[in-house]
């Protein structure tokens, strides 16, 4: 199971009474099938996923799975707090038809969480899962990261393949890459150091910012994976100021407000994510219209 490419963790579309959009998202992927992504992760955090039931959750799997394209890797969200709900979960995925589980650290019971309780957790969840694991450190959203030398020794798993590692510490990405076999598949979850990341080993990226400029994202890893480092500086360059702007500082209501102005359906936030303010959106707009100029804006 390669996972090399960009893959855009895509959002859950709400509608203004805050239902489920379906409609909405199949649109939405319609529109990425035609862009060369490597698949989609679906219900992972800019997903919302810790605002959604487990039935809106499954009901987002299923219209995905429909709508995607042959040949997109589709990866579900699957991590919650218990160990036994993930390996629940991550089984639903794959009896769906989810090829892989995209599984984040626990992490409400912190001072509990030592590098002990990580290995067991994954290790768990590995053992038992229909379909192959790739580990979620997301340490902005948790407080905890999942250090080399803890991978190193989960990526001995034969059903953990890789890592979503989204600190945007590019040693961190460096000392995982050194510490695991060549097999195991480093992804990196931060645009704003997409590049160092190929250049070191990386093998793709799951970014926030690709759900609004999947395009500018692919030409950047293609690019790297070309050899093209001059083209791969540039983009990198270009790609800063909207995922400082929408990822970092906005979070989903301005990744949302930004699909919204480029003609995809992004739709409102789920409380308590409060909607931009009129200030906010006109920042998004200037950002977007210097690097995505051709676009046609949606409003």
């Amino acid at each position: 199971m390669k996972l090399h490419g960009i893959f855009p963790p895509i959002t859950t579309p709400f509608s203004s009474d805050g239902a489920l959009a379906l409609d909405a998202l199949r649109e939405n992927v319609a529109r990425y099938n035609r862009i060369r992504l490597g698949g989609y992760v679906v219900v992972g955090s800019t997903g919302e996923s810790v605002l959604l039931s487990f039935e809106e959750t499954e009901r987002v799997w299923e219209t995905v799975l429909e709508a995607a394209a042959p040949g997109k890797t589709l990866i579900a969200g699957t991590g919650v707090e218990a160990t036994k709900e993930t390996i629940e979960r991550t089984n639903r995925a794959a009896a769906l038809g989810y090829q892989v589980a995209l599984v984040r650290t626990p992490h409400y019971y912190k001072p509990q969480m030592t590098p002990a309780v990580e290995l067991e957790h994954f290790l768990r969840v590995a053992d038992t899962a229909r379909i192959p694991v790739l580990i979620y450190s997301v340490p902005q959203f948790t407080g905890l990261a999942v250090e080399a030398d803890t991978v190193a020794r989960l990526a001995e798993h034969p059903n953990i393949i890789g890592i979503k590692e989204s600190s945007g510490n590019v040693q961190r990405v460096a000392e995982i890459i050194h510490a695991t076999p060549r097999s195991f598949q480093t992804l990196v979850g931060s645009a704003s150091t997409l590049y160092p990341s190929l250049a070191l080993g990386a093998v793709g990226a799951i970014l926030a910012v690709a759900c609004v400029l999947p395009e500018l994202c692919v030409e950047l890893y293609e690019a790297s994976r070309a050899g093209d480092t001059e083209r791969a500086s540039t983009l990198q360059d270009r790609l800063l100021a909207p995922t400082l702007k929408l990822v970092a500082e906005l979070g989903i209501p301005g990744i949302k407000y930004a699909m919204d102005w480029l003609s995809y359906y992004g739709g409102p936030a789920r409380r308590p994510l409060l909607p931009l303010t009129d200030a906010q959106k006109r920042e998004v707009e200037t950002v977007l219209a210097a690097v995505a100029p051709v676009s046609a804006p949606g409003k």
